[in-house]
């Protein structure tokens, strides 16, 4: 150790601490930007339309927000445990520490952080990404040439391919498969809007039942990993159980949202549609009464008519 400086070997560098996601950021400015956008406009509109054009814009676009940043965020569930663990390899000393493992749909967060955060001469918080494209083998060596604390390494190492748990088979599949529901629901959204904006309010209200439906089934894929057999993370004298956490949540506080929009709008359609579009400034005057109504699946009478008595001349 004196040859190293009393520096443990292969810890030159000290890990930064994790502040912010970069994807989430960028859609955060994103959709403001859009949302800023779209508000500049509420002073053009008259009357009482002016607020229902407000929580429909502010309402639409949460939802959209919520559904692209699901994707990135990395606590669908997570586990924390305070607890004495030894800190590097070739010693025995031992910190008290608060050590987080969260996950997301792309990858696993593992944390660690001292209580206090000087302990041993050093700043003990650390935030590491493993991602898992095909494996996080590749990461996981990466850890160890920079040579991570011990508790970070054990819980990495529970995930690489060699591992006698399995967990990377299960926990990467039902990401890439919660992964693409989301996105499909995101394209749901996308057409409800569209068509919010056309004569076709009911099949807009279906739409938004589709994007529930479809945010529903990103959850119920995550959740195939609670069925897993259970691999016990042991780290000093505590254990490791992971939950469901904040993203998780937020999807199904999200997908319940779009069931309830979508369920009114079907309603509402079909009890008062006079209303319902005159709400959403879709025109109805008679112009419009001899065109085909696609929401309701008829063909007004007097169109017929008129098209019968040209026929006939």
């Amino acid at each position: 150790m004196t040859f190293y400086n009393d520096i443990y070997p292969f810890y030159p560098l000290q890990r930064t601490s994790f502040i912010f996601s970069t994807h989430l950021l960028t859609i955060i400015l994103v959709f403001l930007v859009i949302t800023v956008s779209f508000l500049l406009i509420l002073p053009g509109i008259r009357g009482k339309s002016r607020v229902f054009w407000m929580c429909r814009i502010i309402i639409s676009l949460f939802i959209g927000v919520v559904i692209v940043a699901l994707n990135f965020t990395s606590d669908w569930a997570e586990a924390r445990i305070v607890t004495n663990a030894t800190y590097k390899s070739f010693s025995n000393a031992e910190v008290n520490a608060e050590v987080g493992l969260h996950v997301g749909l792309y990858g696993i967060n593992i944390t660690l952080k001292g209580n206090p955060v000087m302990q041993l001469n050093e700043t003990i918080d650390y935030n590491e990404m493993f991602e898992w494209k095909d494996t996080i083998d590749k990461y996981y060596e990466e850890a160890l040439e920079k040579g991570l604390p011990n508790p970070i390494l054990y819980i990495a190492e529970k995930f690489t391919l060699h591992s006698p748990c399995g967990l990377i088979y299960q926990y990467r599949f039902s990401g890439r498969y919660a992964s693409a529901t989301l996105w499909t629901a995101f394209c749901c959204w996308l057409v409800a809007n569209i068509l919010f904006s056309m004569p076709v309010i009911l099949y807009a209200g279906y739409m938004m039942v589709a994007t529930a439906a479809f945010i529903f089934f990103s959850m119920a894929s995550f959740s195939t990993i609670m069925n897993l057999p259970s691999c016990t993370f042991t780290i000093g004298t505590g254990s490791l159980e992971t939950s469901y956490s904040h993203s998780f949540w937020l999807a199904l506080a999200t997908g319940v949202l779009c069931a309830v929009i979508g369920v009114m709008v079907v309603l509402l359609d079909c009890l008062i549609p006079e209303k319902i579009r005159e709400a959403f400034s879709v025109d109805m005057d008679s112009s419009e009464d001899d065109e085909v109504n696609f929401g309701k699946g008829y063909i007004n009478s007097s169109f017929l008519e008129e098209m019968t008595l040209s026929v006939r001349l």
